[in-house]
């Protein structure tokens, strides 16, 4: 299965406010979680795609330590979420598109370097597709913005 796709068809049931980015978090080769980005819909600086993932997957499980899982995000995810990823220990990150302004998980930063992180990531997947909904997103919304 390729999980990276099904966090990209997981954006059909995104909002159109806010920025198209899902995740799923996969155990043993099931997904056991889901998110996509829900801060304008939630009025929730937090409730990125990342952590909707992971807290889900912590009420699934029963517990915060999610060493056996592997998460799959249409973004390379920001400071919160890596940080949130780095202290679930999380085992593995696959992400689509490189977030230049924001990455945390090597893009803009690192924030393995600040932690005793055995985590594992690994960039572009499904890059392509990711990138040009991201593009698609923000021409829209620079084009919505600029007929105020």
């Amino acid at each position: 299965m390729n999980y990276m796709k099904e966090a990209i068809n997981l954006l059909d049931k995104i909002d159109a406010c806010e920025i198209p980015v899902a995740a799923v978090l996969v155990k043993e080769g099931q997904i056991i979680a889901q998110g996509v980005n829900s801060k304008e819909k939630n009025f929730d600086v937090t409730a990125h795609a990342e952590i909707i993932a992971i807290r889900e997957a912590e009420k699934k499980l029963g517990r915060w330590r999610l060493d056996e899982c592997e998460l799959y995000v249409t973004l390379e995810p920001c400071p919160m979420c890596a940080w949130a990823i780095i202290n679930s220990r999380i085992k593995s990150v696959y992400f689509g598109s490189y977030d230049i302004l924001y990455g945390a998980l090597g893009s803009k930063i690192d924030l393995r370097s600040l932690a005793n992180s055995k985590l594992k990531v690994y960039g572009g997947m499904e890059q392509e597709i990711c990138d040009k909904i991201l593009e698609d997103y923000f021409k829209k919304l620079r084009g919505k913005n600029a007929n105020d």
